[in-house]
């Protein structure tokens, strides 16, 4: 999914990369009430490419020719995309132009640098001086600086637009991104630089770990449902199906509130991991099997493996988490790495499953997924009860897609 220009600019501008002041322009009649002094720019927001040479971006020097220029750029296709919204920006005067680029390889599986001393519309230009560095290791400022000798920097040149690149590989990585692009990065004849135009693609199938995105672009990754994320500060132990055993909660060492972080989508596939890279892979796969995650909710082990009962009464929350609510048919525990509490958190699932059978709340079923664990044992232990322990974690996806339908 390509972000459209002041949507990646939004981004850019809460990364620190340098954008003009600029105002979103819904209707002709927006420019009466422009807040940034002429002469601006207008810009129609498509997706396409060659805006300026189509007719989607033109200079005004003051209300009435924006406006009668805003007109004429709303009812203008180009590529046969119509415009919802302008992008007002300040003019800028820039002596150079320069290509930069994050991007993911797929060849080489790793981030890309990309960088042209030659910019702007002429892409078959930039592409002629176009180099290149792979971030073949944890990323450093030198990777950036290497860059900028290859496309023929030099002096503060240097300095200024390595941070940019810095900014953009920070903002490629935190997002989950699969390009970011400023072409041109302009450089005034004072030696400021500036983001002039942008381009942002995002990974559809990350979307789910990034709501900030989805708000962004209005767009949600479960057909159109509301999505919404939900921070659990405090768990009431009261609340829990663990207080249907009253000896057990009598006998519990009192343990302070857990903070969760929990995110409700509007699927029907629970998913609750050990770890939150784990948890992520998780939703990818899920949504990429054409399933429909329900929630995720990443629970920490390590934290809690010295206190007595602690892993037991956060299992209960979190299974409670993702499971009671009516759109979950399956729920999906996906653990890994965890033979040192494998035995107890057999037990765990065991009892928490036998009280959704005691209750009559039996009706969805689980998949448990365990990887460096006793899955023997766990099979012959839930045997019996609503849940299936798998090893392979594309068949549990697979298993979890298919019971949901």
């Amino acid at each position: 999914m390509d972000l459209l220009e002041y949507q990646a600019k939004a981004l850019f501008s809460g990364m620190g990369i340098p954008v003009l002041p600029s105002q979103r322009i819904d209707y002709p009649k927006d420019l009466k009430k422009l807040k940034i002094p002429y002469p601006v720019v207008l810009k129609s927001q498509v997706h396409a490419g060659e805006r300026s040479s189509l007719g989607g971006i033109k200079f005004v020097e003051n209300t009435i020719d924006a406006v009668a220029a805003a007109q004429a750029i709303f009812n203008l296709p180009i590529e046969d995309e119509y415009p919802e919204v302008l992008l007002a920006e300040a003019k800028y005067n820039a002596n150079q132009e320069l290509y930069l680029a994050v991007v993911l390889d797929p060849i080489v599986r790793r981030p890309v640098l990309l960088g042209s001393a030659q910019g702007g519309i002429d892409k078959e230009a930039a592409m002629t001086r176009m180099q290149q560095v792979v971030v073949n290791q944890q990323f450093s400022p030198f990777y950036a600086r290497r860059l900028m000798v290859k496309i023929g920097l030099q002096g503060k040149l240097i300095e200024l637009v390595s941070h940019i690149v810095e900014k953009m590989y920070q903002l490629f990585i935190e997002k989950d991104l699969d390009l970011v692009e400023i072409n041109p990065l302009g450089v005034s004849p004072t030696g400021e630089v500036m983001a002039l135009d942008g381009k942002v693609s995002v990974n559809d199938h990350a979307l789910g770990r990034h709501l900030e995105l989805v708000n962004l672009v209005g767009k949600n990754i479960t057909n159109n449902d509301e999505i919404q994320e939900k921070q659990v500060s405090k768990i009431d132990k009261n609340s829990l199906l663990i207080t249907n055993n009253t000896n057990a909660v009598a006998n519990e060492k009192i343990i302070p509130d857990y903070q969760l972080k929990f995110t409700e989508l509007q699927g029907n596939i629970g998913i609750l991991c050990n770890g939150e890279g784990l948890t992520m892979a998780t939703v990818d796969l899920i949504m990429e099997a054409n399933g429909k995650p329900a929630n995720f909710l990443n629970i920490k082990l390590g934290d809690y493996l010295e206190i007595k009962d602690s892993l037991r009464i956060k299992m209960f929350a979190a299974l409670d988490l993702v499971s009671q609510k009516e759109n979950v048919k399956v729920v999906l525990v996906n653990f890994l790495g965890i033979v040192q509490t494998s035995d107890e958190l057999i037990t765990i699932i065991y009892e928490y499953l036998n009280n959704l059978k005691t209750m009559n709340k039996g009706n969805i079923m689980f998949i448990l997924r365990l990887l460096g664990g006793e899955v023997s044992i766990a099979k012959e232990r839930l045997l019996g009860l609503p849940v299936e322990v798998i090893e392979n974690l594309e068949d549990a996806v697979t298993k979890a897609v298919s019971l949901a339908k």
